[in-house]
Formats: C-alpha cells, structure tokens, sequence
C-alpha cells in the first residue's frame, strides 16, 4: 500500500511539473511559432535534398525555448495583472503554484539554452532570438497597460519566427527574409484585435489596452479591415518578381487571393456586426489562414 501511495505521489507529481511547464511556456502558441520558424527554414533552403534534419531539430527546440522564455518572463512580470483576469489567474505564478523565482530560474534557463541553439546554427539566428525575447519583455509587456501600440511593438517579436526560419537557412537577412516578416508583421493586427475584441471585459479588469481605439467600435473593426487589406497585398508581393530568390507562381498567387479574402470577409463582418462572435470567428480564421498560407508558399516551392 505504501509503494502504491509512493508511485500515484510520484505520477502527481509528475503530471503537475509537465501541466505546469507546457502552461508557463505556453505551448500551445510556442508550438505554432516553431511551424513558422520550420516554414520559413524549408523556404530557405535550396531544394528539398538541401534540409539539414538536424539544424531543423535545433531551430525548433531553439525555437520553442525562445517563445517559452519570453512567456516565463511575461508571467512573472505580470503575476498580479494575470491574477485578476478569468482567462490567466490559472497560470502557474498568477496562481501560487509556482514562485516568481522558479519562472525566472525556467526562463533563464530557456534563455540560454534557445541562443545557444541558435548560435550553433548561425550568429544572425541567435541575434534575432535574443532581440525577440528582448522586445517582447522589456518593451511590449510593459507597454500593454500603457497605450494600444503596444500591439504594434508586440508585432515585431511576434514576426520575427518566418523570417527566422529564413536566417537559419540561409545566413543572410535579405530581401526575402523581410518580405516573411512583413507578412507576419501585419498578420498580427486583426488577429489581436480580434483577441482583444472578444476578451476586453477579461482584459480591461488587468487594465490592458490593446485595440486602437480602446473600444469595440467602428474605428477598431475598419483598422482591422485595413491591416487584413495590407496582410493580402504583402503575400503576393513574391509573385511580382522583386522579392530575390522568394518567389510564388500564379497559381500559388490565386490560392492566396482567395484565403486573404476568406479572412477579409471576416474582418468585414466584425464591422458590420461588432459582435464578441464575429471577432472569436475572426481570430479562429486567421490562425488557419496563417498555417495555409505558410503552406501554401511551401508546396509551391517544392512542387512547381
């Protein structure tokens, strides 16, 4: 009986470290970060019989320390705002069950071990880790219960993982790897915006401001219109021949058209209704059409 009530103690356990981890990182989002970073590196690379399996598998581990450190990070420097909002008074710190010295210990830890990774693929990857990590913590987190640029700094680590895979190929920030971070750049407007749309009384109780306008109006809902309008036009700028050796052909252009305007018709419809329905749809919407897209600009490499 004693060995029985040692192993279910030590199974708790257990579950309550790995349950406690993937929520401190948030792995949820960190997983779809790696994708980018995966997406963008198969971009990167000459032809398919160039991947190198083992540079893929630091760039993800790499990938998801990064994201998981600025995630620890952020629940430590918001461990009181989180505890006053339904969807976060859960987390690990906000709620007691970790101290805010075990997620700095964490973070840390992801720290170094994420630009360690990075370093050994090439300098530049491991720069740009260090930077997001840096924006996001030090200067967005601070920030969001200031003014609703945050969201606009916010964009700048959020965009870096496409282009990150880019770097990790390749070595070289150029031209194509800013045309990847320009697509996921204006990607992140309607899809906080809808975010913030649907979860502002959650939000506003932590004194967040997220949306341009700081209200769920009309002036919020036609900014969103508009960034979705510049997302669509930034992914098919690889089809106009100036984006060096990024490149999409018309077919893969077509496909794009229609998933930017299947998310254009969305963030038409938060205008016309600004309900919390239509910008929950809105958000769901633009986490498939990010996957597609990235998709899509993947099997057009490989298959044209």
């Amino acid at each position: 009986m004693k060995t029985a009530l040692i192993v279910s103690t030590d199974s708790f356990s257990f579950k309550s470290i790995y349950t406690d981890f993937k929520a401190i990182t948030k792995a949820g989002l960190a997983v779809s970060v790696v994708f980018s970073s995966l997406a963008g590196y198969i971009l990167g690379v000459y032809n398919i019989h160039t991947i190198d399996w083992f540079v893929l598998l630091k760039l993800a581990v790499g990938g998801y320390c990064m994201v998981g450190a600025s995630n620890a990070f952020n629940q430590v420097i918001e461990k009181d705002l989180d505890s006053l909002m339904d969807r976060t008074k859960n987390r690990p710190v906000a709620s007691g069950r970790m101290t805010p010295n075990t997620a700095l210990i964490i973070a840390s830890l992801l720290t170094v071990l994420g630009i360690v990774l990075l370093y050994t693929i090439n300098a530049k990857s491991a720069m740009f880790g260090a930077i997001s990590i840096f924006i996001y913590t030090s200067v967005y987190t601070p920030l969001k219960t200031v003014t609703p640029l945050a969201v606009f700094v916010g964009a700048i680590p959020g965009a870096i993982p496409f282009m990150l895979g880019w770097v990790a190929a390749t070595g070289n920030f150029g031209i194509e790897a800013g045309t990847l971070f320009l697509i996921q750049f204006f990607w992140q407007f309607p899809h906080f915006w809808a975010i913030g749309w649907f979860l502002f009384d959650d939000y506003e109780k932590a004194g967040f401001f997220l949306l341009p306008s700081g209200k769920k109006d009309k002036s919020t809902a036609l900014q969103t219109i508009l960034y979705t309008v510049w997302l669509l036009i930034a992914s098919l700028l690889p089809m106009l021949g100036f984006t060096g050796s990024l490149y999409i052909s018309t077919y893969a252009a077509i496909a794009l058209l229609f998933l930017g305007l299947w998310m254009l018709f969305y963030a038409v419809r938060l205008y016309q209704l600004r309900t919390t329905k239509a910008a929950r749809t809105l958000m769901l919407v633009s986490v498939s059409y990010i996957t597609l897209l990235q998709i899509v600009y993947i099997l057009d490499k490989f298959l044209r």
